[in-house]
């Protein structure tokens, strides 16, 4: 492409176009120049035009040669034609002569212009004053120097003015097209940046419209309107705002009932500080629907002048906050009821002791344990069992006072954290008051799916009224206060005292320590005879006994209860029944197989593989079936009927015999007992203790004795003692007898010297 801001281009375009020209000319010129020089008698003209127009014909038809190179040989062939001209012709040879500055000039500058010039000059003064040419002036001979003299002067003067005036012309077109070209590369450089910046403005534009977070740019005036001067797609979308009905308003039309009145005057003041803001706050859509946003105001300023307007950001953060408010409510309250759970409570009570600590009043914790709760769960399923839980928790929350907490800690445990109760001690009695409120709630019948169930609660209550209390301290104590209420008889208060707590450590020593009795062999199994009415052994019934290290013995009345809350009545269990099965191959062997009663534990009957370790034990030992009688209790029938029943016949059909202890003293009742595949009841000592001289225990022994017979059961009367007891056996059924009268518990050596002392005929295997 050819730049005419560039005077070399011009001058490559006068040359180009010239040498279109002069051959054409010059073959118009040179032929009829040629041939009048030859008729004259001028074949030297001839020649030097023949010559010219060759030369000419190969600079024109050498293009490829450099544009200098054919410029200088153009000028060549002009000169060598004004010489020859000159030489032969006269004076017309200076019509080229002057010709050749100016076309060098035009074509070169004005540096080799005046380099040809001078060369012209220098060639006509050697040219007349060697007489080759005609330059006279007035009466001066022809190659006089003088004339000659003054005839090149006025030819390099006048070529001079031209050259000069050419070349100034030439120089200052130059010049005006060098400020052309600066300042269109100047209006190309502003039209370039002004198509850049078009294009950032549309990409902005463009990323505006259709970015996702929604974009409003605000006007600053003076008064409190502040329009609003642009709204993006997004804040359409969004908003269910049209463009054309946001213009022109206040972002205020946005608010609504639940937005925060402290975030908005916070952006009101940051915005009136002309400082940019990020903050949350509820907007409403078109349609009056709540929606969380987040939102940045930024101002917007030229350099150095005021803020002119706002740009404000806004981000659609609804199911961000409501998963928040999720993971909050997850983190923080119980799935099933909605209440706090414990890690809140924990906060909550943290903060109710430091109060207490710092003389700001006292509070107290109400811990709370359903009772019988599991027997509502397995007798009506876990649905039933979580809509009373729902109850219960309703009936906390609005037995208490608002600035309350009721919590769930999990299972059927509560706990009600009493806020403001008063200084020191005088909190201890609206603290006790609440309690029995609390309880007279629980107590009230629930009605679930048509069905009315009574529900009650074992409430323990403690104050932080130690200086050194702490969190877990006043937690445990209440714990310990409701464990003590559950144990005198349940749906009652108690007031934690420090001897509780002393009582729970003990009861947690004795835990520990019945962990490693077996591994100390600190248990051991005795054994009490069975008789019948003539005091013939008939069997012997296995009982646990642990003696310490220290010697002490602990009455199975106190640690069975510990085993059977810790679970270690199952690994202990298993132990007794193997126990028993070793002793019963000792009586074998000493000539005396008595069936051995074993009692068995509710847990450790309830475990899924009790029936395969029964039977293990039976294979592994040998133990006829038939000689092992197990005892459970009336309240293991009560809890699971169905589940109770069926492992019992599995284990019946392998001879195994079962035995209710304690008979009488839970819920004595025929419908389950025909159900059941019992060999025996065991008539509780209790009954016995006062018979014949108590009216009412001697009836109920009478009706079991009835019963039992009816049904075909053998009975064994625990706690005989007396002669009178044994007569009134006698006379009504005489069933089975068992009791210090006959025989104490002893170690099976010494329950085998004793048998062997009276005289007991060896049985029959």
């Amino acid at each position: 492409m050819v730049h005419f801001d560039d005077i070399c281009q011009w001058r490559f375009r006068i040359f180009t176009s010239l040498m279109s020209i002069v051959p054409v000319v010059a073959l118009v010129a040179a032929v009829p120049s040629a041939a009048l020089a030859i008729h004259h008698g001028s074949p030297e003209v001839a020649l030097m035009d023949g010559l010219a127009l060759a030369w000419i014909m190969a600079i024109w038809r050498l293009d490829r040669l450099s544009y200098r190179l054919r410029v200088w040989n153009y000028l060549a062939m002009l000169f060598g034609v004004a010489v020859g001209s000159m030489i032969t012709v006269g004076t017309l040879g200076l019509c080229y002569l002057m010709a050749l500055p100016v076309m060098t000039v035009i074509l070169l500058g004005m540096r080799p212009a005046f380099g040809v010039l001078s060369i012209c000059a220098l060639s006509m003064l050697v040219l007349g004053l060697t007489g080759h040419s005609d330059l006279r002036v007035a009466d001066f001979a022809q190659d006089s120097l003088f004339g000659v003299g003054i005839f090149t002067l006025n030819f390099v003067c006048v070529g001079g003015f031209i050259t000069y005036t050419c070349g100034t012309l030439l120089k200052g077109l130059s010049g005006s097209l060098n400020d052309v070209r600066r300042f269109a590369g100047s209006l190309e450089e502003k039209r370039d940046r002004l198509h850049a910046l078009n294009s950032e403005l549309r990409l902005t534009s463009a990323a505006l419209a259709n970015l996702n977070d929604m974009v409003l740019i605000v006007k600053v005036t003076e008064d409190s309107t502040q329009p609003i001067i642009f709204a993006n797609a997004s804040f359409e979308r969004n908003s269910g705002y049209r463009v054309d009905e946001i213009l022109g308003k206040n972002m205020r039309m946005l608010h609504g009932p639940d937005t925060d009145p402290e975030a908005v005057k916070s952006m009101d003041d940051a915005m009136a500080r002309c400082e940019p803001i990020r903050t949350e706050l509820m907007n409403y859509t078109k349609a009056g629907e709540p929606c969380w946003v987040e939102v940045e105001t930024i101002p917007f300023a030229s350099e150095g002048g005021p803020i002119t307007h706002w740009v404000v950001v806004g981000r659609n953060i609804t199911e961000q906050r409501r998963s928040a408010e999720a993971i909050h409510q997850l983190a923080f309250y119980d799935v099933l009821t909605g209440l706090p759970n414990r890690r809140l409570l924990m906060e909550r009570l943290d903060t109710l002791v430091a109060r207490a600590n710092a003389g700001a009043g006292h509070g107290a914790v109400l811990y709370i344990d359903l009772d019988n709760f599991k027997s509502v769960n397995d007798a009506r399923g876990h649905a039933t069992g979580d809509a009373l839980l729902k109850h219960v928790a309703a009936r906390l929350s609005g037995a208490v006072r608002q600035c309350d907490t009721v919590a769930r800690l999990g299972g059927d445990e509560f706990v009600v954290l009493l806020e403001n109760l008063g200084p020191g001690d005088a909190a201890t009695a609206p603290a006790l008051a609440m309690a029995e409120q609390v309880g007279a709630a629980l107590a009230e019948p629930i009605e679930i799916d048509g069905q009315i169930y009574q529900s009650s609660g074992s409430i323990g209550v403690a104050l932080p009224i130690r200086p050194a209390h702490t969190v877990q301290d006043l937690l445990r104590e209440a714990d310990t206060a409701m464990y003590h209420a559950k144990s005198v008889g349940r749906n009652g208060v108690a007031l934690f005292e420090t001897a509780m707590l002393a009582d729970a450590e003990n009861a947690l020593t004795l835990e520990r320590d019945l962990a490693n009795a077996l591994d100390k062999d600190q248990l051991a199994v005795h054994l009490q005879l069975q008789v019948d009415r003539v005091g013939t052994p008939i069997g012997a019934e296995v009982l646990l006994r642990w003696r310490r290290d220290d010697g002490v013995l602990v009455p199975p009345d106190v640690f069975i209860p510990v085993a059977e809350a810790s679970g270690l009545i199952v690994p202990i269990g298993n132990w007794v029944l193997r126990q028993a099965l070793a002793a019963w191959l000792e009586l074998e062997r000493a000539g005396y197989p008595l069936p051995l009663s074993i009692n068995v534990s509710p847990r450790q009957f309830r475990e899924p593989e009790f029936a395969d370790t029964v039977r293990a034990a039976l294979s592994e030992t040998g133990v006829p079936p038939d000689q092992v009688i197990l005892e459970i209790t009336e309240g293991m029938l009560v809890d699971d009927l169905n589940e109770t029943t069926a492992r019992m016949r599995d284990l019946t059909q392998l001879g195994i015999r079962f035995s209710i202890d304690d008979f009488g003293t839970g819920y004595s009742n025929l419908a389950y007992l025909r159900k059941m595949p019992l060999y025996e009841l065991k008539i509780d000592k209790s009954f016995l203790r006062d018979t014949p001289h108590d009216i009412n225990g001697t009836a109920i022994v009478q009706s079991i004795l009835a019963m039992a017979a009816h049904l075909g059961l053998r009975v064994v009367a625990e706690g005989v003692e007396t002669a009178e007891q044994v007569h009134f056996l006698e006379n009504n059924g005489a069933p089975c007898m068992q009791g210090y009268l006959f025989c104490r518990p002893m170690p099976l050596d010494d329950l085998i010297g004793h048998l062997v002392r009276d005289q007991v005929p060896e049985l029959a295997a």
